[in-house]
């Protein structure tokens, strides 16, 4: 089996799951923030959307180099349809990048960098793994809160929820 094989069922239930939370964002939410040290909804949920995209990335280059990299010039997206439009975007280019990645294409290794100075290097497959599935999974963590905080339902992710027992 490719590895890109193995990969894929995992990146469409995932993208599949975060999806459903980025659906249930209300538009008059987009500025809440549980804490002041937190992004607040709007922020959250555009690196949510966008972070899949990071894929094609890992899999077509070698390296990521933060030097001149500003994250305050993002956009910010500011409803629930302009982040389904940014993620829906992001989730069939990376999948397009998955699907045709070679075995030994995703065994190169990758780094995340600023300048000189070298943060990490790996596989790209464990950098996919980790730096852009699981990271994925983290913030999607988060937003989960913020909707419960929010009292909008929380769909079930890897088993039932408070709001949808049955799933």
């Amino acid at each position: 089996m490719m590895i890109r094989d193995a990969l894929l069922p995992e990146f469409d239930q995932e993208t599949a799951t975060t999806r459903r939370l980025i659906e249930r964002i209300p538009d008059d939410k987009l500025s809440f923030k549980p804490h002041p040290k937190s992004m607040d909804m709007a922020t959250l949920a555009t690196h949510l959307s966008e972070m899949t995209s990071w894929a094609v990335d890992t899999i077509e280059k070698d390296s990521f180099d933060l030097a001149g990299f500003d994250p305050a010039a993002r956009r910010i997206a500011a409803s629930r349809a302009e982040l389904l439009e940014r993620f829906d975007k992001a989730v069939a280019n990376a999948r397009a990048a998955l699907a045709k990645a070679e075995d030994g294409q995703l065994m190169q290794p990758w780094s995340l960098k600023s300048g000189e100075k070298v943060f990490f290097t790996m596989p790209k497959v464990v950098v996919l793994r980790s730096f852009v599935f699981n990271h994925c999974v983290h913030h999607r963590g988060q937003l989960s809160v913020y909707l419960r905080l929010n009292d909008i339902p929380v769909p079930a992710m890897y088993g039932p929820s408070a709001d949808e027992p049955g799933m």
